[in-house]
């Protein structure tokens, strides 16, 4: 990360655009880090979030892809399975967990959607110094983030990946297509009771409310379990305060937004 933040460029009528999408979007963190970064490099550009209602999702995406100085788009929750179909092509990644956390305007005016979302937790893992190899791993919530994760985790070599969802349907059709490239690693649960494993993530949205229950019990855990959750604001969530009160090493939010950013500058060709 940046430890001084360079001026902004001012915005002018050249101004190149990036929007966050997301709903709520006050919690997105992406402007905070993207924009010291285009300062840094001198670019004519800037990253604004973007408030989208999901039942105005496309319309808010495909005006924007009418926008002629919009670039790019990062997507947050609840949207990265919705906007995957308003792409016009998709990464092998997104083919595999079925959403899109950021969508590049193409030399050709088509639209490329990505999802970094499982790679840069996992590089926020071994930033911290955790090496998920051969680990036994469980992730609760089968959206479009935790999809990312569940398949960047298996490739990073989890061993056994234990994955719960409260929506029956999406967590089955996760299961299916990861066991079609990674066979006999993952394991549907069918409830949030989390065994014998080292590392437990949470990807759901609960954590986001000071008044959100937990996602899932913390007695069943071991005292050596690393909890992850991949919410950055708040940063301390009620999950990590509870868990480190239990003795357990928690990692932040931040850390997935943070393991993205070389991918995010190598995707935009911000160089």
């Amino acid at each position: 990360m940046l430890t001084e933040r360079p001026p902004a460029m001012p915005v002018q009528g050249t101004t190149r655009l990036y929007a966050v999408l997301g709903d709520p979007v006050a919690q997105v963190q992406a402007p905070a880090l993207m924009n010291p970064i285009l300062a840094e490099l001198h670019r004519d550009a800037v990253v604004v979030p973007v408030h989208a209602r999901p039942q105005h999702l496309e319309t808010v995406v495909r005006g924007l892809q009418r926008v002629e100085n919009l670039d790019g788009m990062f997507v947050t929750v609840p949207h990265k399975v919705a906007v995957r179909r308003l792409a016009d092509r998709c990464g092998t990644t997104v083919d595999i967990v079925g959403s899109a956390n950021v969508l590049r305007r193409e030399a050709d005016g088509g639209w490329l959607a990505e999802n970094f979302d499982g790679s840069g937790f996992v590089t926020g893992l071994a930033g911290a110094g955790l090496d998920p190899k051969g680990t036994r791993a469980a992730l609760v919530g089968a959206g479009g983030a935790g999809s990312a994760i569940a398949a960047a985790l298996l490739t990073a070599g989890v061993g056994r990946l234990q994955v719960y969802d409260t929506d029956t349907a999406k967590l089955t059709a996760l299961a299916a297509r990861l066991e079609g490239h990674w066979p006999g690693r993952v394991h549907a649960l069918t409830g949030p009771h989390l065994r014998d494993v080292d590392i437990v993530v949470n990807a759901t949205p609960l954590g986001l409310r000071a008044d959100d229950p937990l996602p899932f019990p913390l007695e069943p855990l071991t005292q050596g379990c690393v909890v992850a959750d991949i919410i950055m604001k708040p940063r301390e969530t009620r999950l990590l305060r509870e868990a480190a009160a239990r003795g357990h090493r928690i990692h932040h939010g931040i850390h997935m937004l943070e393991g993205q950013l070389n991918s995010y500058r190598a995707f935009f060709d911000l160089r």
